[in-house]
């Protein structure tokens, strides 16, 4: 008998030969960190933002500055540091005396792709300036609003480990962002690819072999294509009762909001035309469910105590829901 093949009801197979490139221009520089690399493709195409979180040295800036380099936008990078002050970030009024009259003088936030190092080093009124920009990809100052340029990614890093001069990310910041990635040390075999690929180079910058592949018009397109994707009744009922079990569980003192149900199923829906399909599976929701929703809940000061991760929670929480057929 003969095998039926069925084709999708989305084409896809441009998003996927694009995907194939980006995969390949930044592999020839970092080695290892696919998830890392397919959560930050996910996130271009659910039109979100991404915290980066890992100790220094496992490439979360360059991965970042690649990004920018395989994508034909402008790129701007933000020191985050405990003196920045929000119009450091976002711009100011400057007199122009010729003309008698202020001129705005635009931030660094002012780009396509921002990525924004060591983001908690900067107090709250900083952090508080990125609130609109995030949400609504504007700036409003002085009584005058600035839209932002499609795509508009900020690429947040932050250090786990050192809290000296740290300061906590409000909980409404963190909402904001689409996933919050965990990136750790490479195995032995990619330490030992990193440190020969760092040879063979003999000392030329790393990004310099990074070719662009996608353009702002294409990007458009494929989150376009993104929306398209297939969603089963069952599978959105799924999404909710994870969701929803996250504000009940004892573990938990604060559950996910309504824009973290919105964000896992947008990207579920990236996550689904990645791997080539045109439909959303319950395997497709459990893979994107930690990166969404880890930032989103907060631990009970018990659960802390006993060095119980939010990942651990969230495990417990997906295993209890039956998945739907």
């Amino acid at each position: 008998m003969e095998e039926k093949v069925f084709a999708n009801r989305v084409d896809l197979s441009a998003l996927n030969e694009s995907l194939v490139r980006v995969r390949a221009e930044i592999g020839k520089v970092i080695v290892g960190q696919t998830n890392m690399i397919d959560l930050l493709v996910a996130a271009i195409l659910a039109d979100g933002h991404v915290l980066i979180e890992g100790v220094p040295g496992v490439a979360k800036t360059l991965t970042a500055k690649l990004l920018s380099r395989v994508i034909s936008v402008n790129f701007s990078r933000i020191q985050f540091t405990p003196d920045l002050m929000p119009s450091d970030v976002l711009g100011t009024s400057v007199f122009n005396v010729k003309r008698s009259e202020f001129e705005f003088k635009a931030g660094p936030i002012f780009s396509n792709i921002v990525l924004i190092d060591e983001i908690n080093r900067a107090p709250a009124k900083t952090q508080a300036a990125l609130f609109e920009v995030m949400e609504e990809r504007q700036v409003t100052v002085d009584g005058n609003t600035y839209k932002m340029e499609a795509p508009y990614i900020v690429v947040a890093t932050q250090n786990p480990i050192e809290h000296e001069g740290t300061y906590r990310l409000p909980e409404a910041q963190l909402d904001r962002f689409l996933f919050k990635i965990q990136v750790d040390y490479p195995n032995l075999e990619e330490e030992i690819a990193i440190i020969n690929g760092h040879h063979q180079r003999r000392g030329a910058v790393p990004t310099s072999d990074v070719a662009p592949v996608l353009t702002a018009e294409q990007i458009k397109n494929y989150r376009a294509v993104v929306q398209q994707i297939h969603l089963e009744e069952n599978i959105i009922r799924y999404i909710g009762q994870i969701i929803h079990e996250t504000r009940s569980n004892p573990s938990l003192f604060l559950g996910a909001s309504p824009r973290a149900s919105v964000a896992l199923l947008n990207s579920a829906k990236a996550y689904a035309a990645i791997n080539g399909r045109d439909f959303v599976t319950p395997e497709d929701i459990k893979s994107m469910a930690a990166p969404v929703l880890r930032h989103r809940v907060m631990l009970t000061p018990d659960k802390e105590m006993e060095g119980v991760t939010t990942d651990e929670i969230l495990k417990q929480i997906i295993d209890k829901i039956e998945v739907p057929r």
